[in-house]
């Protein structure tokens, strides 16, 4: 019989792998229309630096090999996200894109990684890396919080993607109910808070996701409201022809 970690650890990085892919449609779309339009880039580079964290993590602690392999195939998945999002993003959130994941995918990991090997050693050190990746994933799952904003002043969510706020909500319940099982206060504290905010983008996906085409069934009925139904062109045929009889 397999040791329940194991299986909940395979279970575990199934759904995180289905979790690093549901951008896909998104970035689909972002490459089709040839802009970012309004999706944010933080959700993509905080991913990336908390996989980052949690593969260095898996290399350093004994027989978490799992948690290393799946994080570093998050790492190849989000660095792509990323470069797509700077060929596509206007000039100037192309920037500030770019230095944002320089600040955290490269100076905060790299000031990680040095810290940890040159202050600590054995379990003190990847417990202190795995502290440092359960705050950043509670970082992680907060991400969309300026999302679930512009989900409620716009009424639409055309901009939050469905499956990204699923799948956060799915890994966090699944790891949280693992850390139950295990006793793992620290890593069901930031999993707790993913399955929370992952349910809280479903329910305002439940309540606005006709919201968009609601405004524009709206816009388009206005529209036709304030129309003539006479054009001012054959307004003025119209009167032409009767001015010649």
């Amino acid at each position: 019989m397999e040791d329940p970690s194991f299986v909940f650890g395979v279970i575990g990085n199934i759904i995180s792998i289905l979790m690093f892919l549901s951008p896909v449609p998104t970035f689909w779309k972002i490459t089709k229309h040839g802009s970012t339009e309004d999706f944010s880039s933080l959700p993509y580079i905080c991913t990336l630096l908390n996989c980052s964290l949690w593969t260095y993590y898996g290399t350093i602690k004994s027989g978490e090999y799992l948690v290393a392999t799946v994080n570093g195939f998050g790492i190849l998945v989000e660095t792509i996200y990323i470069i797509l999002f700077l060929i596509y993003a206007p000039k100037g959130i192309r920037a500030r894109t770019a230095i944002l994941a320089v600040i955290l995918d490269v100076v905060i990991f790299a000031a990680a990684v040095a810290t940890t090997l040159l202050a600590l050693e054995g379990d003190s050190r990847s417990g202190a890396v795995g502290i440092m990746g359960a705050g950043l994933n509670i970082v992680m799952y907060s991400s969309p919080l300026s999302v679930m904003k512009t989900v409620v002043t716009t009424k639409s969510v055309e901009y939050m993607p469905f499956l990204l706020s699923f799948f956060f909500f799915l890994n966090g319940g699944v790891w949280l109910l693992y850390a139950v099982l295990v006793r793992d206060v620290i890593l069901g504290v930031p999993n707790g808070s993913g399955f929370l905010l992952g349910a809280m983008q479903l329910v305002l996906y439940a309540i606005y996701r006709n919201g968009g085409k609601e405004d524009s069934e709206k816009r388009l009925e206005e529209g036709l409201q304030h129309e003539p139904l006479i054009s001012e062109t054959n307004n003025e045929s119209y009167q032409r022809e009767h001015r010649a009889t």
